[in-house]
């Protein structure tokens, strides 16, 4: 099943790094947050990856044509007027990537429209390119697959920031408590499952997946949530990307599920 990957935007709240490369190319532990994703995918056996690009989509197929190169141990023989490149081990993942120009302007529906032809008539996944997630893809698979919908978004719990008011209807303060999870709402996370027909539902580059898309499937009862407990961290702004960092850099990075 083919995975797609919406890295076409600007990152404009984490612009402190987005204005010099596209937000999925920005780094975790010295690797783009767009590779964490595609290695939580690959562990689960999905190693074709098709990627949304847009805003400085140059550097995304740049970093995917030196990507052999970065892997792989190599000797540079010059020796008597040779130019020769010897390749020893590769270290790099299987993976077949097709990086597409989806335009500077384009919505995100509008994204995965443009990208119907390499897709073609199968189910397939869909992510965005900022957010880590130590979801079983597998699971999330065979969910949808048992339902039979056209679509499925893992849903996560976003946990309430701010302490909870129990206000009277004399606006008296009754209790006051700290938030738990269970005051949050779900919200969705992305890790999608798509069929083909989705494509009837995107009308053209100004669509937005989110609020046209899928609003009208969820209208005529065609989209589900598979509800996921585990960890969920989108990167929007320069605090999230340290919590990442921080995460990753002391070994408790909960989506690093390709190395337990």
């Amino acid at each position: 099943m083919k995975v797609i990957l919406l890295a076409g935007g600007y990152g404009t709240r984490i612009s402190e790094e987005s204005q010099y490369k596209p937000k999925p190319m920005i780094e975790l532990g010295g690797m783009p947050i767009l590779w964490h994703i595609m290695k939580l995918y690959s562990y689960y056996g999905h190693n074709e990856f098709i990627i949304c690009a847009g805003y400085k989509q140059h550097m995304i197929k740049e970093y995917f044509a030196n990507y052999f190169l970065y892997g792989t141990d190599v000797t540079y023989n010059f020796s008597g007027g040779k130019n020769e490149m010897i390749i020893h081990h590769s270290h790099v993942e299987p993976w077949k990537v097709t990086v597409v120009d989806t335009g500077l302007g384009t919505m995100t529906g509008g994204r995965i429209k443009r990208i119907q032809e390499y897709v073609g008539n199968e189910s397939f996944m869909m992510t965005y390119g900022d957010g880590v997630c130590d979801v079983n893809i597998e699971k999330l698979v065979q969910f949808h697959k048992q339902h039979g919908k056209i679509a499925t978004l893992t849903a996560v719990m976003l946990e309430q920031q701010k302490g909870v008011l129990d206000i009277g209807g004399d606006n008296a303060v009754k209790s006051f408590r700290e938030k738990n999870l269970a005051d949050g709402a779900s919200i969705n996370a992305g890790f999608m499952v798509l069929e083909p027909e989705v494509f009837d539902y995107i009308p053209g580059d100004n669509c937005v997946f989110e609020r046209e898309t899928l609003e009208v499937l969820a209208e005529r009862g065609e989209l589900m949530s598979y509800k996921h407990t585990g960890f969920w961290q989108c990167m929007d702004t320069v605090r999230e990307k340290q919590d990442l960092e921080k995460l990753w850099a002391t070994g408790h990075a909960p989506w690093k599920v390709w190395d337990k």
